[in-house]
């Protein structure tokens, strides 16, 4: 079988958008899935809909990549979006193209550099996971190549005011897709940083900040990856041999915040594309934190105790999807401050992507490190809506009680603290201080345990029996669960509801 190429796609009548020759408009840090499923994906619309006329340069973050592996291909990926949209089951099939090559710092760092001489280069995208974002004072300026991603940044933004710094117009719009709060100004702060220890002039140092703008950006995709166990029969299907076939879901938005001036050279609006560009990305971040996040967050340990396994069956039981229903219409929306057709608009995306046929979401994959995850998704829907209506959301003080009943292991092994659900055993991953809370606390009475969960300041930064009536009602709730199932309080939630 043909490895995937233009001239097999030309064999074999190809009659999808192709763009085979444009100039290198954007660099791109990070060749994995995420980014060519997401950034590059985009950028593939945008060329298509929007004459935006762009190849994206690649440049792997870390030594070990898919430089060889992409240019073999020569940059070109088959892009599977799989979901559940408008009641309908999609599965979207798109040759990407708008890859020119992948470059290997590691290799070649002068080949990366050279890009910065490139007076068509506009744009920087990245996405070095969340540690990438981060200053090395260890960094020298003489690196070949610095070893943080912000150091090679630098290296390459300097090259680029040898290059250009006399001309208006010749930095970058640079978009940063790392899951930290304000990527973009964090990847600024470390640029500035490097700049500053190195020694590179006031004149540069003005440059970075006049000539160059760090967009934070909100970015919201659930991406799989290589079908490994698909791979053979798509290939066969497809008839060519694609080691680089990505999949994610159908849904996809990502918010830029910067001036509306980005939409002048990134038609994002012309393209018809779910790209929001806005001056603050803040509330559409709390807005996936506490709706997508927190939903999960809220029932995924109290449907796992009660026998389920993946999210897309627990859609499928009324009572577990009218639980996270309730949660997010009756207790999370009302905290939030965004208009709330968006939000309404959101949730119902929420539900129909936890339904996704293609993805095997584990509860138990979800439910890791589920202290600090209920802390920074749900207390603050919890003690928002205690501040605006003046009473306990039921449902969420419920699922505080389903994460304590969920945590109350037995024994201690290097895997984490063994708990059973109906005499079957399960490993709680968190942080070994967690761990180590419960397995001390395994043998006490609702009420004693209930109190050491809520008083540790140390698990939610307060002190939560200050909450009025909380501390009370979560031991109602955990004496039912002990009794019932968690599935018994989460039916006697909709009951009331009705």
């Amino acid at each position: 079988m043909k490895k995937l190429s233009y001239a097999t796609l030309k064999e074999q009548n190809y009659d999808g958008y192709l763009l085979e020759d444009a100039p290198e408009r954007v660099l791109q840090f990070g060749e994995g899935n995420f980014l060519r499923a997401f950034v590059d994906y985009f950028i593939d619309v945008l060329n298509e809909k929007a004459g935006f006329n762009s190849k994206v340069v690649l440049c792997q973050p870390i030594a070990p990549g898919l430089a060889d592996m992409i240019n073999e291909q020569e940059g070109l990926y088959t892009l599977f979006l799989r979901g559940f949209q408008d009641g309908q089951k999609i599965n979207q099939k798109r040759v990407i193209s708008c890859v020119s090559r992948c470059l290997n710092p590691y290799k070649d760092f002068e080949e990366v550099l050279k890009c910065a001489d490139n007076p068509d280069l506009r744009f920087i995208a990245c996405n070095t996971t969340e540690a990438g974002i981060a200053y090395d004072p260890a960094c020298q300026f003489s690196d070949v190549p610095a070893d943080s991603y912000p150091g090679k940044l630098t290296q390459f933004l300097y090259r680029r005011f040898e290059k250009f710094g006399k001309e208006a117009g010749k930095g970058f719009i640079i978009l940063s897709c790392e899951l930290i709060d304000d990527n973009g100004k964090e990847l600024e702060k470390c640029v500035l940083k490097y700049a500053e220890q190195w020694n590179l002039s006031e004149e540069f140092i003005n440059w970075v900040k006049e000539e160059n703008t760090f967009c934070s950006t909100l970015v919201d995709r659930i991406v799989t990856g290589y079908p490994r166990a698909e791979a053979a029969d798509i290939c066969a299907e497809l008839g060519y041999e694609d080691n680089l076939i990505d999949t994610g879901e159908i849904f996809g938005f990502w918010v830029i915040e910067g001036p509306q001036s980005i939409k002048d050279e990134f038609p994002v609006d012309k393209a018809e594309l779910p790209i929001l560009i806005t001056d603050n990305h803040k509330p559409y971040k709390q807005r996936k934190v506490r709706i997508l996040n927190g939903a999960h967050t809220s029932f995924v340990l109290g449907a796992y105790l009660a026998g389920q396994d993946i999210v897309r069956d627990c859609m499928h039981d009324d009572v577990i999807c009218g639980f996270m229903n309730k949660t997010i219409y009756d207790e999370i929306i009302p905290t939030l401050d965004l208009p709330k057709e968006e939000l309404l608009d959101f949730a119902a995306a929420v539900t129909e992507r936890f339904k996704n046929p293609f993805i095997d979401h584990a509860l138990l994959a979800i439910s890791l490190n589920s202290t600090s995850k209920w802390k920074a998704r749900v207390m603050p829907s919890l003690k928002e809506y205690i501040k605006r209506k003046g009473t306990l959301p039921e449902c969420i003080t419920a699922s505080f009680a389903f994460y304590i009943a969920f945590f109350n292991g037995h024994t201690l092994t290097d895997e984490g603290l063994v708990a059973s659900r109906k005499g079957n055993d399960y490993t709680v991953k968190d942080d070994k201080e967690v761990l180590e809370f419960y397995l001390a606390h395994k043998d006490d009475s609702v009420e004693a345990l209930v109190h050491a969960v809520c008083t540790n300041k140390a698990f939610w930064g307060e002190d939560l029996t200050q909450l009025e009536g909380f501390e009370s009602a979560v031991c109602n709730y955990l004496t039912q669960i002990r009794e019932e199932g968690t599935y018994a309080v989460m039916k006697s939630l909709l009951k009331e509801a009705n």
